[in-house]
């Protein structure tokens, strides 16, 4: 996600949250680490998935809420307050009966400028590792969340765990920042080790030649990376992947 006023470099925060089982708790750490952001100089900052509520199962009935509700009603307040652009990592959102993986990106007014629903849910049966299926209580989204954009960073919520963190975490960032020649940064959850779901953390940031230029312990933490605009137009021209696509061949279609 990439909004056009930001049109030079600029500072990214991925705000790697210790969730615990109190959600007033998590609200008040993930506000306070915002504005502590904000006075660091971030102009983009980006919260985990499931920052308000433990991940699991088990938990998102009970911690799921509106949209608008208690805690984007917070993340609207705090991106006024610091004029940011704040990417809510998601929440569980009960809608209609049913429950999403929700992420919801504010402006520098406090207004949400987009609201995502998780489309393709998570689930993993490695036999003898572990076994997790959002699929159980979870309701896939079934569009597109678009706003006027120039993708120049993508950024990913999202809690990978000990058996798919190691493997995949870094693999996938790097694989799509060099596909599509952008910054890439995936922000985590600290790692909880008495949780029943445990987050890899190492929350990173990758830059459009596929290097690793910032990345996280497993703890709480706050990681800063000055984006650099001109370093990925300067890769843009020297590989022009984008002006060789083959349209005649193929396209993307969007079917709702």
């Amino acid at each position: 996600m990439f909004l056009k006023t930001l049109l030079h470099d600029f500072r990214l925060a991925l705000i790697q949250l210790h969730v615990s089982a109190v959600k007033s708790e998590n609200l008040q750490r993930a506000c306070g680490l915002v504005r502590e952001a904000s006075a660091k100089g971030a102009k983009v900052v980006a919260l985990p998935e499931c920052f308000n509520s433990p991940y699991g199962t088990q938990y998102f009935k009970e911690y799921a809420e509106k949209i608008p509700g208690e805690s984007t009603k917070k993340l609207s307040e705090v991106a006024k307050e610091c004029s940011i652009y704040l990417v809510g990592g998601s929440i569980p959102e009960e809608d209609g009966g049913k429950l999403y993986n929700t992420c919801a990106v504010f402006g520098p007014d406090g207004a949400m400028l987009a609201k995502h629903r998780k489309v393709h849910l998570f689930d993993i049966n490695v036999p003898g590792k572990i076994q997790f299926k959002e699929s159980e209580t979870l309701s896939p989204g079934n569009s597109f969340s678009m706003f006027d954009t120039r993708c120049q960073l993508l950024i990913y919520p999202g809690a990978f765990n000990l058996t798919t963190g190691p493997a995949h975490w870094e693999l996938l960032q790097r694989g799509r920042a060099v596909d599509n020649q952008v910054y890439v940064a995936a922000v985590s959850p600290a790692r909880d080790e008495k949780a029943s779901y445990v987050a890899w953390g190492h929350s990173t940031v990758v830059n459009p030649w596929g290097e690793v230029i910032a990345k996280a312990g497993a703890e709480e933490t706050v990681l800063y990376t000055d984006i650099d605009l001109k370093k990925l137009a300067e890769i843009r021209q020297q590989i022009p992947i984008l002006s060789q696509k083959r349209c005649d061949l193929y396209g993307i279609e969007m079917k709702k």
